[in-house]
């Protein structure tokens, strides 16, 4: 018999609301995930700083990079590695899919490549 894994991707939003460059922060069962759109290609981390509790959402967004609007650490979308300080810890990275035009995210972080 064959067990089928539980699936844990959750629709966030229509793929066509974010268009290429722009982010947004979306609530998915209570935590905060920023889902940005980089050249076509989607990417979710955590929304928080690992430095300080700021939202990177109002942040901004410069190719794969994310800037913190408080201290300007910036993150890598791709691996959630911090690429300049003062953060030292990186953000938690979720698999992203598009399924019927629709951006669905999973909430179990996904590995550091």
């Amino acid at each position: 018999m064959i067990e089928r894994m539980k699936s844990n991707f959750i629709a966030a939003l229509e793929a066509s609301e974010l268009t290429p460059g722009k982010m947004i922060c979306v609530d998915l069962k209570g935590q905060r995930v920023l889902v940005a759109n980089v050249d076509g290609v989607f990417y979710a981390t955590d929304d928080t700083c690992t430095h300080e509790d700021a939202s990177l959402s109002s942040g901004s967004l410069k190719g794969e990079l994310v800037k913190c609007p408080l201290h300007g650490s910036r993150f890598s979308l791709r691996t959630g590695e911090p690429m300049e300080d003062p953060a030292e810890e990186p953000l938690r990275c979720y698999a992203v899919k598009v399924e019927n035009g629709t951006l669905q995210i999973e909430l179990e972080p996904r590995k550091h490549r």
